[in-house]
């Protein structure tokens, strides 16, 4: 899902994490999925955050970080191992 600049709503994530930039992956039917580069205490990291729409606004339901590029190229070349067994 793609969202125009100006239409985009501010991902529910409160301090000390400061939003970098994000990227939606999903928005739909009370879920949204996003990828996010937060900052705290002068460090960055990279986000994945799923949220449930309920009454009183989003809430988090999973996060799972990124700290280092070493952990992702771990992460990327297992999920990369996995993918041909799929169905589609």
């Amino acid at each position: 899902m793609e969202e125009n600049m100006e239409e985009k709503e501010n991902v529910p994530i409160a301090p000390p994490l400061k939003v970098v930039d994000y990227k939606t992956i999903r928005k739909a039917k009370g879920w949204w999925m996003a990828v996010c580069l937060v900052e705290a205490y002068g460090k960055k990291q990279i986000s994945l955050y799923l949220w449930q729409k309920k009454e009183e606004g989003w809430k988090r339901k999973q996060k799972f970080g990124i700290q280092t590029k070493a952990k992702w190229q771990d992460i990327s070349s297992a999920v990369e191992g996995f993918l041909s067994q799929m169905d589609r």
